[in-house]
């Protein structure tokens, strides 16, 4: 497997080469549907770029999250295993050792597989 980074312990995925795109992230044991995979971290921007996350705030606006952490390096699908809440992620269904987890990035990339 080559692993490019390791999260935290608590983290249940590592980074590597993925099929999809470049890098992504990858389950070291099963996840369970619901179970809280780990938090999107980084500096606040307002600008866009390719690792920012943005996340709606308690006032309703949108902040990016210029992403530093492993979870920058999630990919896209239509058919996600994963999504956030605000920062944090979570397991939408059970994932399997191995598995890549990904998320829909968003209604401007639901053209794209």
């Amino acid at each position: 497997m080559n692993c490019v980074a390791m999260m935290d312990d608590r983290t249940p995925a590592k980074v590597r080469d993925s099929p999809i795109h470049g890098k992504g992230c990858f389950a070291t044991r099963p996840i369970a549907a619901t179970e809280f995979i780990g938090e999107y971290t980084g500096r606040a921007t307002a600008a866009d770029g390719t690792y920012v996350l943005w996340v709606e705030g308690d006032d309703g606006e949108f902040h990016g999250i210029d992403g530093d952490g492993p979870l920058r390096w999630l990919n896209h699908s239509t058919d996600p295993n994963v999504e956030f809440d605000g920062p944090q992620l979570f397991a939408l269904r059970d994932i399997g050792v191995g598995e890549e987890l990904t998320f829909h990035y968003g209604e401007e990339w639901d053209h794209i597989d």
